[in-house]
């Protein structure tokens, strides 16, 4: 994109990732901390990530396709890599060329993989996924103690791993029923490293009757400057900064009906700016304004600027009428994400998680890496 031409500019602050996984990690020096980065690292740009990642002293990386480990493995030749949605049929040969570790979540994945391993000689190395609770991936608890009690999985894994369904809201009695349930299944294999936590479950510790932690925890979206937990004690660094560009300001009297539907009218007389960004570029419709609901707002320096009436596919138009006179020009920027709001704060207005911002950013900004 030439910068010149760009509606809209994506700034991405490597440092701040490699900072939020320095304070992730420290919540627990005797747990690994790996870093999930599947979804082109949540929007963000997968082979950049785990580049940083590596430098701060990530070893250990969670993706979900094959594809996206190749990719990792390219950034990242020493680290171990894993594949969070298992073994598709006949590709055992393609995980082993790519030396990435499948994550078997069903008996008919770990029976294939097992006798893969036994054919070719060919490194076992995969992770065994185990269901407490998220109903979703992953052994039964039934099939877990079935399959260890027979003798295992025919092969020794290198991880037994499950997938947290509530620690995001830490009042949830499901998180120490898990907790509870995955300690008891580890124990069925304690040699193995075993992992439960993911963002949620790291930022949270513990429950009241034990640690979360284990043998490596899998932070994923808080790495990426968003918190799960609302509210939560930890402060994390904005990965992500987006900026608009103003390409019209224009002067509107009270009761002027702006955008699709007319469903927000001015209140007053109205300086507005149109943006030249949209849904398009990863700007939700639901973040928009109406008479009955206030939308979300954009910066210019420290002066909150609320979206008016509905979000286009390409546009947007803010209330800067607070804004000093002369202090916006068309073609300057406007911050839409960054250091005034967070990607948990556009969430909110958009009615949605942060997961769903990072991994929509648009293809049209101009991309930097800081």
């Amino acid at each position: 994109m030439t910068a010149g031409c760009a509606g809209g500019r994506l700034t991405i602050d490597l440092r701040a990732l490699q900072d939020n996984w320095r304070a992730l990690a420290a919540l627990a020096p005797h747990s690994e901390c790996a870093a999930v980065v599947k979804a082109d690292a949540y929007g963000i740009g997968l082979p950049q990530a785990v580049s940083a990642l590596t430098r701060a002293g990530a070893r250990t990386f969670f993706v979900a396709h094959l594809h996206e480990a190749t990719a990792a493995r390219a950034a990242a030749p020493d680290a171990v890599i894993y594949v969070l949605n298992g073994l598709p049929p006949g590709t055992a040969s393609d995980y082993a060329a790519a030396r990435a570790r499948p994550v078997l979540g069903s008996a008919e994945e770990i029976a294939e993989w097992a006798d893969f391993a036994a054919e070719t000689g060919a490194d076992a190395s995969a992770a065994i996924h185990l269901d407490t609770g998220m109903t979703r991936l992953g052994l039964s608890p039934a099939e877990a103690r079935a399959m260890f009690a027979s003798g295992g999985p025919g092969f020794r894994p290198s991880l037994l791993m499950s997938h947290l369904a509530c620690a995001d809201e830490p009042d949830r009695a499901e998180t120490e029923r898990q907790r509870a349930l995955f300690a008891e299944l580890r124990a069925l294999a304690p040699d193995v490293p075993a992992s439960l936590a993911n963002s949620a479950g790291t930022l949270l510790g513990r429950t009241e009757s034990g640690d979360l932690a284990f043998d490596l925890r899998r932070p994923g979206v808080s790495l990426y400057g968003s918190n799960p937990i609302h509210g939560g004690s930890v402060r994390l660094k904005p990965v992500v900064r987006i900026e608009a560009r103003v390409i019209q300001l224009r002067q509107v009297p009270a009761g002027t009906a702006v955008g699709y539907g007319g469903v927000e009218t001015t209140r007053r007389p109205t300086t507005l700016a149109i943006l030249s960004v949209g849904y398009a570029d990863g700007i939700f419709r639901a973040a928009g304004g109406a008479d009955d609901a206030r939308g979300a707002s954009a910066y210019v320096g420290e002066i909150p600027c609320p979206y008016v009436g509905r979000i286009s596919m390409d546009l947007i138009a803010i209330d800067v009428t607070d804004v000093p006179e002369g202090a916006l020009k068309r073609g300057d920027w406007v911050e839409m994400l960054g250091d005034h709001v967070g990607v948990d704060d556009l969430a909110r207005a958009s009615g949605t998680i942060g997961y769903e911002v990072l991994t929509a950013l648009g293809r049209r900004h101009e991309r930097r890496y800081a």
